[in-house]
C-alpha cells in the first residue's frame, strides 16, 4: 500500500510513502504517522491512499509507525470545517496537537486518580439553579445536542450550576470541556473544580500546562476515560471520543478570539463542535453577547436565567462627572470617590478600582507637540514606572530621553498625558498611606504564580485596594469587596469598532459585579467625562433593555448579529506594496461576486494600528447576511499572485 502524506513541518508539498502490511488496516485520511525524511524521523498526516499502479522516479520509503490517537470519529471532519471557516490550512491545527505526538514514547508512570465515578460533594442549590439544571439534564442523559444561553447575574452561582451539570456527565463516564476566557481564570477554576471532584482527573490544557499534565491528558483520551478539561483555546482542538458536555463561561468575552491570525474564536468553535459531536453546550454569562441572544430567536437556542444573587445584594450605581470643577486631591479621583474609599477602608472593607489602561501614562509629549512613538509600530509609547517608554504591541522599550528629538528641549518640558494602572497605584498609596494597594493588569497577571498570590491575598483580606484592568472583571469572587470605582468609564467608547458600546457596558457590569457579593450595602462609582446612553444601563438588571436597543441599532446599520462581516487583512513590510495589492484584491473580490450573493465590499483602509513590528496593514471588509457567502467570496478570489500576506476573519470582535 502507498499513501500520500503532508509533513507537519512542510505544508506545501505532498510526499509518498509505502505502508508495512501490519499497519495497512489503520491507513485512512487524517491518521498521524512517523516518516523518514533525509536523516530524520518526523510527523506527518495521511492525505490519501495512493495509486499503486503509478510509477515514481524516486525510491519510495516506508513509514516507521502510526501514532496512537484517540478514536474520535468526528475529529477530521471538525478540523476540516474549522479550516474552511477561517480559510487556513488544516495543518495549522494539526501542528497544535503535534506536541502530544512528540511526547508519546515517554513514560506515563503517573499517579492516577481513582476512576470510580462517585457523586461530588452535595451542594444545596437555589430553586432557580435547580430549574436551570433540570432544563439541561435531559440532553445530557439522552446524548442530544442543544445550545443553552445561561444569563446569570453576577453572584448568582453559575459555578454551582456548572458543577452540578459536570457531575451528571461524569456519572455517564463522559468527558467535559470547561472553557474560560483567560489562563488566570482557568487556573482559578481548576482549583474550584478540584475541590468538588476529588475522585476525578481535572486537567488544565493551556499555555501553563506542564508536559507531565499533557502526557496524562493524552493517556486519558487514548483510554477513553472521563476527564474534565479546562482551558481557553486549546481544548476545542483535542480529539475526544467520549465528549458529553461543553461549558463556555463568560461567553461574551473577547478573550475567546485569538490575538494572532488565524483569529479563531473558541466559543464559536465550541458551538460547532457541540453540533458535530451531538452534545449539549452551555454558554454562561452575566452579560451575554448580542450574537448569542440573537441566536436564541434565530436558531431556537434555549435561554436560561438566574436573576437572583446567591448572597448579598446588587450594588448601588452612581455616575460622577470628571468635568466637575471641584477641588480634589488628585484629578483622577473625584471627591465622591475619595470619600467613599476612605469610608470603606475605615470599616475594614475592600475596594476595587478599575482602569482599562496599564502603564504609568498614556504617552509623553514635549511642549513643542512632539509625541514619543514606537519605531516599529504606529502607536505612541506608554510610560512605565521604571522610567522606560514601552510599546504595548511589539514590546519595544527605550529610556525617556533627556532632550526632545524634535526641538532639543529639556525633559522638564515633557508632558505626561493620561493615567495608567501603575501611576494610579502610586496615587492611591499616597492618598491612603495606611492601605495596602495592589495591581492587576497584563504586566502582573502574566506571572501566573504572582497573580494567584494576589487573588489569595484578596480573599484573605491582605489587600485593601486592588487596582486593575479587565483582568479583574472576569468571574472572581471577592466577598469583602463593597466598593468598586471606575476611573474613566468612557475611555473605550470612541474607538472605531461597531461593538464599542456593548463591550464597554459588559466590562462595567462585570467589574461592578465584584461588589456586594456578601454584602447588602455596596456601591459602584462610575467616573466619566461625557454622558453616553450606555451609562443608563450600568445596573445589570437593565442589561437586557440595552441589548434590545443596541440590536435595533445594529439592524439599521447592518452590523452583527444581523449582518455578518468578514475582515480581510493584507500585510507587507512595504507600505506601497500593501496598499497596491489591497486595492487589486478588492477589485477581484467585487468582480467575483455574483448578483445573487449580496455581498458588500468596503475599503481598503489602513488598519487602526497600521504598522506593527515594521509590517503595514490594510483592511477590506465584506458584509453579508450569510457567513457561507463570505467564505465563498474570499475562497474563490485569486490569492496566489500577491507577495503580501492575506488573512481572513469572520465577525472579528476587536
Amino acid at each position: 500500500m502507498l499513501i500520500h502524506v503532508r509533513l507537519l513541518q512542510y505544508a506545501k508539498k505532498t510526499f509518498t510513502y509505502s505502508v508495512p502490511s501490519d499497519l495497512q488496516s489503520k491507513m485512512v485520511p487524517g491518521v498521524f504517522v512517523q516518516v523518514p525524511l533525509q536523516q530524520r524521523i518526523i510527523p506527518a498526516v495521511v492525505q490519501a491512499i495512493a495509486d499503486e499502479t503509478a510509477s515514481y522516479d524516486f525510491e519510495v520509503k516506508s513509514i516507521k509507525s502510526v501514532y496512537p490517537f484517540p478514536e474520535d470519529v468526528h475529529y477530521n471532519q471538525f478540523i476540516d470545517r474549522v479550516s474552511q471557516y477561517y480559510q487556513v490550512d488544516e495543518l495549522h491545527f494539526f501542528r497544535r496537537v503535534q506536541k502530544f505526538l512528540q511526547e508519546k514514547e515517554k513514560s506515563v508512570e503517573l499517579a492516577m486518580h481513582n476512576f470510580d465515578i462517585e457523586p461530588c460533594k452535595e451542594v444545596t442549590l437555589t430553586s432557580e439553579q435547580k430549574e436551570v439544571c433540570e432544563q439541561v439534564f435531559p440532553y445530557i442523559k439522552q446524548n442530544q445536542q442543544k445550545t443553552f444561553v445561561l444569563h446569570g447575574v453576577t453572584g448568582s452561582g453559575k459555578t454551582e450550576v456548572y458543577k452540578k451539570l459536570i457531575q451528571e456527565v461524569l456519572l455517564k463516564n463522559k468527558s467535559v470541556f470547561l472553557l474560560l476566557p483567560e489562563i488566570t481564570l482557568a487556573l482559578q477554576f481548576e482549583k474550584i473544580i478540584q475541590k468538588s471532584f476529588t475522585q476525578h482527573v481535572i486537567i488544565g490544557f493551556h499555555s501553563a500546562t506542564t508536559i507531565k499534565q499533557k502526557r496524562l491528558l493524552w493517556k486519558m483520551l487514548l483510554e477513553n476515560k472521563p476527564v474534565i478539561i479546562i482551558g481557553v483555546h486549546l481544548p476545542i482542538l483535542l480529539p475526544v471520543s467520549n465528549l458529553g458536555l461543553i461549558i463556555v463561561d463568560e461567553e461574551h468575552d473577547a478573550g475567546y478570539q485569538e490575538k494572532k491570525h488565524p483569529k479563531v474564536h473558541s466559543r464559536d468553535m465550541a458551538i460547532l463542535k457541540a453540533v458535530m459531536y451531538n452534545v449539549p453546550i452551555v454558554l454562561g454569562s452575566a452579560t451575554p453577547s448580542l450574537q448569542s441572544l440573537c441566536n436564541v430567536q434565530r436558531y431556537d437556542w434555549k435561554l436560561l436565567t438566574l436573576k437572583q444573587r446567591f448572597a448579598g445584594s446588587f450594588p448601588k450605581v452612581k455616575m460622577v462627572s470628571l468635568k466637575e470643577k471641584e477641588k480634589r486631591k488628585h484629578f483622577w479621583i473625584t471627591q465622591e470617590l475619595y470619600y467613599k474609599i476612605k469610608q470603606r477602608l475605615e470599616h475594614k472593607e475592600q475596594v476595587i478600582i478599575f482602569l482599562n489602561r496599564r502603564g504609568y501614562s498614556f504617552f509623553v509629549q514635549c511642549s513643542c507637540s512632539f509625541v514619543f512613538e514606537c519605531q516599529k509600530c504606529s502607536v505612541s509609547l506608554t510610560l512605565h514606572q521604571d522610567g522606560y517608554l514601552v510599546c504595548h504591541y511589539c514590546g519595544y522599550k527605550e529610556e525617556v530621553k533627556k532632550r526632545c528629538p524634535s526641538c532639543n528641549g529639556w525633559h522638564e518640558e515633557f508632558i505626561k498625558k493620561g493615567i495608567g494602572t501603575q501611576q494610579l497605584t502610586q496615587v492611591l498609596q499616597r492618598l491612603f498611606p495606611q492601605a495596602t494597594v495592589a495591581r492587576a493588569d497584563a504586566d502582573t497577571t502574566v506571572k501566573k504564580r504572582s497573580w494567584q498570590q494576589t487573588v489569595s491575598d484578596m480573599l484573605h483580606g491582605d489587600i485593601d485596594i486592588l487596582v486593575g484592568t479587565q483582568s479583574i472583571t472576569k468571574g472572581y469572587h471577592f466577598p469583602k469587596v463593597t466598593l468598586v470605582g471606575v476611573l474613566w468609564a468612557d475611555l473605550n467608547l470612541h474607538f472605531p469598532i461597531y461593538n464599542a458600546a456593548e463591550t464597554t457596558l459588559q466590562q462595567l457590569i462585570q467589574v461592578a459585579g465584584r461588589a456586594g457579593r456578601q454584602s447588602e450595602h455596596s456601591e459602584v462609582i462610575v467616573q466619566a467625562f461625557d454622558q453616553h446612553p450606555v451609562f443608563d444601563h450600568v445596573s445589570e438588571v437593565q442589561y437586557m433593555q440595552f441589548c434590545t436597543q443596541e440590536m435595533q441599532k445594529r439592524k439599521e446599520v447592518g452590523y452583527p448579529p444581523y449582518k455578518h462581516i468578514a475582515e480581510i487583512e493584507v500585510r507587507h513590510k512595504d507600505q506601497q506594496v500593501v496598499e497596491k495589492e489591497a486595492s487589486v484584491l478588492k477589485k477581484l473580490l467585487q468582480e467575483n461576486i455574483a448578483e445573487e450573493l449580496q455581498v458588500e465590499v468596503l475599503g481598503p483602509v489602513q488598519a487602526v494600528v497600521y504598522r506593527v513590528k515594521d509590517v503595514f496593514a490594510q483592511k477590506i471588509v465584506l458584509k453579508s447576511f450569510s457567513r457561507k457567502q463570505l467564505v465563498y467570496v474570499f475562497h474563490n478570489a485569486p490569492k496566489d499572485c500577491y507577495v503580501s500576506s492575506i488573512f481572513f476573519t469572520i465577525d472579528p470582535v476587536s
